[in-house]
C-alpha cells in the first residue's frame, strides 16, 4: 500500500490567510467572521475535485510562537497582531476539515512547516510520495531529487520539482536554509548579510555549497565567475555567524515529537455529510455543499 500512495500535506496556514485578505467580509448568522474559512473550504474542495487524493492531510500552526521565539525574539515580530475577525476562523477552518474527511495535525511549540517535515520524512521512509500544497519558499527545502517530493503551488495550480526549485532560486533544495541565511527571510523577519542578494547568495553556494565553506581570504575567490568577489568575501565572514544563525531557524525539524503519519489516518474516504451538513448550515454557506464530489459512505 505504502509504496503506491501519494499524500497531500496541505500547508493550512498558507490557504487560510491567502483566503483571509482575497475575500470580502462574511459573517455567519450569529455575527462570527467566516471568510476566510470559507475560501479555505473552497481551496480544499476544488483540490480534491480536481485530484482526487487517496492520502491526505491539512497541518497547522498551533500558535504563532513557536520554538524558534525561544532562540530568536524577534522572530516573525514583524506580523504584528492577529486581526480580531481571523482568530476565531483557525479553529473553525480545522473543524471544515475534519467534516470534509481530511487529517489535520498540529504540534505546540513547532510551526506547521516542521510538522509536514516531519510527517514528509516518516512517509518517505514509509515508501510512499508526498506532495507539499503550499507558496511557502522555506519548504522548497523537502523537494527531493528522485521526485518523491514536490510542492504544489495552490495559487497557480502549478507542481514544482528539484529543477524548477534551481530554477528559482538558483541553488539545490537542500541549499534553500543556507540561502536564507544569505539573503535573509523578510517575511519571517530574519536578517541576512548586508549588500547579499538572491544573485549573489546563489552564485556563492554553487561554488563553496554552504556557509562554513565559504572562504574569507578573496585570493580563494580568484577564479571564480562571481562578481565583487572580494567585497562579498569581506561582508559574509563579518556577518557569517548571523548568517548561520538564520541558517539554522530557517531548517525545518523533521522529527517533531508525537507525530505519526499513519497511512491508515492519511487515507481519504470521502466527507461526513452529517457533519458537513450541520457544519455548514449553521455558517450560512448555502450551497457549497453541493460542490464536494466525494461523501464517506
Amino acid at each position: 500500500m505504502a509504496r503506491s500512495s501519494v499524500v497531500h500535506l496541505f500547508d493550512g496556514m498558507i490557504l487560510v490567510f491567502r483566503a483571509y485578505y482575497s475575500l470580502p467580509r462574511m459573517p455567519a448568522p450569529d455575527g462570527t467572521p467566516t471568510h476566510a474559512a470559507y475560501g479555505f473550504a473552497n481551496t480544499l474542495i476544488k483540490y480534491f475535485n480536481e485530484n482526487d487524493p487517496t492520502h491526505a492531510a491539512v497541518v497547522f500552526d498551533y500558535a504563532m510562537e513557536s520554538f524558534r521565539n525561544e532562540i530568536e525574539p524577534d522572530y516573525k515580530a514583524n506580523r504584528g497582531e492577529t486581526p480580531d475577525d481571523l482568530e476565531p476562523q483557525f479553529d473553525l477552518c480545522v473543524r471544515v476539515t475534519e467534516a470534509l474527511g481530511i487529517a489535520a495535525f498540529e504540534r505546540e511549540g513547532f510551526e506547521a512547516d516542521d510538522v509536514i517535515a516531519t510527517l514528509t520524512a516518516q512517509l518517505i521512509r514509509k515508501g510512499a510520495r508526498v506532495v507539499v500544497v503550499t507558496t511557502d519558499k522555506d519548504l522548497a527545502q523537502l523537494v527531493r531529487e528522485d521526485g518523491r517530493v514536490v510542492l504544489h503551488d495552490p495559487g497557480r495550480g502549478e507542481r514544482r520539482d528539484a529543477n524548477d526549485v534551481r530554477a528559482r532560486f538558483g541553488v539545490n533544495p537542500a541549499q534553500i536554509p543556507g540561502y536564507l541565511g544569505l539573503v535573509g527571510d523578510s517575511v519571517d523577519n530574519l536578517p541576512g548579510v548586508p549588500g547579499v542578494g538572491p544573485k549573489s547568495a546563489a552564485a556563492v553556494l554553487n561554488a563553496f555549497e554552504t556557509i562554513e565553506e565559504i572562504p574569507a581570504d578573496p585570493a580563494r575567490w580568484a577564479d571564480l565567475p562571481i562578481r565583487g568577489a572580494k567585497r562579498l568575501a569581506t561582508l559574509i565572514d563579518r556577518h557569517r555567524e548571523r548568517a548561520l544563525r538564520t541558517r539554522d531557524l530557517a531548517t525545518l525539524c523533521r522529527d517533531v515529537p508525537g507525530i505519526r503519519a499513519d497511512l491508515r489516518r492519511l487515507a481519504y474516504r470521502g466527507a461526513d455529510r452529517a457533519r458537513v451538513d450541520a457544519l455548514f448550515e449553521d455558517l450560512g454557506w448555502g450551497r457549497i455543499t453541493t460542490r464536494v464530489s466525494r461523501w464517506r459512505s
